[in-house]
């Protein structure tokens, strides 16, 4: 299934580019290969497919995905209407999403690959600082 998911999130995310102008599939799978078992990786490499392109969990369902995919999937995609802060704290109550997430974010608070970081750019990573911070404090807590 891997290898299926990283076909589609290649032909969902074709044509696109990051903020450094690289193409975008570069950052889901930076964030597979850093994740190391199976439904981690599956589920970081697909984290934007839905958010990002024409494909839907029905989609990915036909594709055979399994439900616990489509489950993480659903949490580490932002509603439309959905606060920052709300889209976070939704992620918290899944163990996997915590751990797909905080790689995502990990990938992009790395201001490298921007020549030229601006203000918004520092604004983006003190944001996404805050909500790795709280993603690491919940599963510190569930390792107890």
């Amino acid at each position: 299934m891997l290898n299926k998911a990283i076909e589609i999130a290649t032909r969902a995310h074709a044509g696109q580019v990051d903020k450094a102008g690289e193409p975008y599939i570069l950052h889901p799978l930076r964030v597979m290969l850093s994740r190391e078992n199976e439904l981690e990786r599956i589920c970081a490499v697909l984290h934007d497919v839905v958010e990002d392109s024409d494909v839907s969990f029905d989609d990915l369902r036909k594709e055979g995905f399994s439900e616990e995919v489509i489950v993480v999937l659903d949490c580490l995609t932002k509603c439309k209407g959905e606060s920052y802060y709300e889209f976070i704290a939704r992620i918290l109550g899944n163990e996997t999403a915590c751990h797909v997430k905080l790689a995502d974010l990990c990938d992009n608070m790395n201001l490298s690959r921007i020549e030229n970081p601006t203000e918004k750019d520092e604004a983006r990573i003190k944001k996404y600082n805050e909500a790795a911070e709280r993603i690491m404090d919940v599963l510190s807590l569930r390792q107890r």
